[in-house]
C-alpha cells in the first residue's frame, strides 16, 4: 500500500474524535451546517441545534481550537472551520434475549469524525502583503535587479 506524505501545514490544526456511538448519517447532518464557518460561529449554531449529535462534535471543535490555541499560539478569532468530514467506523453487534429463547441482534454504529480549524489571519496579511506591492510608489518595474557574479568568469566550466 502506498502512503500519501501530508505537507506540513502550518496554518491549520485538527482533532479527531474516534469511535463515537453515533450514526455516521446522524453525523453529517450537523457537520454539514458548520463546514465552512468561524469558529465563534459554528459554537452557538452547534449550542442552538436540537440534535443530539451536536454535543460530540462541539466537543470536538472546542478541542481543536484549544490544540489551534495552545499548540500553534493562534487566536480563536481567527479560526474557521475549513474541513470537517465524517467516516463511518465500527459497528458493536450484540444478541438480546427475546421470547421462547430467541436472540434478537441489535447493531450500535460509530463514526470518526475530523475537524481542521485554519488561521486566516496568514492569508489576510498576504493579502495586505500583496496590495501594498501594487501601491503606486512600490512597483518592481523601477528597481534593477540585476545581479553579477564577481567569482565568475562566465567559461564553459564555471558551475552555478
Amino acid at each position: 500500500m502506498i502512503k500519501k506524505r501530508k505537507k506540513k501545514s502550518y496554518t491549520s490544526v485538527y482533532a479527531l474524535g474516534q469511535y463515537i456511538s453515533m450514526s455516521a448519517h446522524k453525523a453529517r447532518r450537523v457537520i454539514d451546517q458548520i463546514r465552512g464557518r468561524s469558529y465563534e460561529e459554528a459554537l452557538m449554531i452547534l449550542e442552538l441545534m436540537p440534535y443530539r449529535g451536536c454535543y460530540p462534535i462541539f466537543k470536538l471543535v472546542y478541542s481543536a481550537a484549544a490544540n489551534a490555541s495552545h499548540n500553534k499560539g493562534f487566536k480563536e478569532t481567527n479560526l474557521v472551520i475549513s474541513k470537517a468530514e465524517v467516516n463511518q467506523g465500527n459497528t458493536v453487534k450484540k444478541l438480546k434475549p427475546r421470547a421462547r429463547g430467541r436472540s434478537y441482534p441489535i447493531k450500535r454504529s460509530t463514526c470518526h469524525i475530523t475537524i481542521v480549524l485554519e488561521d486566516i489571519s496568514f492569508y489576510q496579511q498576504y493579502e495586505e502583503y500583496l496590495m501594498y506591492l501594487k501601491k503606486p510608489g512600490c512597483s518592481n518595474e523601477n528597481r534593477n535587479l540585476t545581479c553579477y557574479d564577481r567569482y565568475s568568469s562566465g567559461g564553459l566550466w564555471d558551475k552555478k
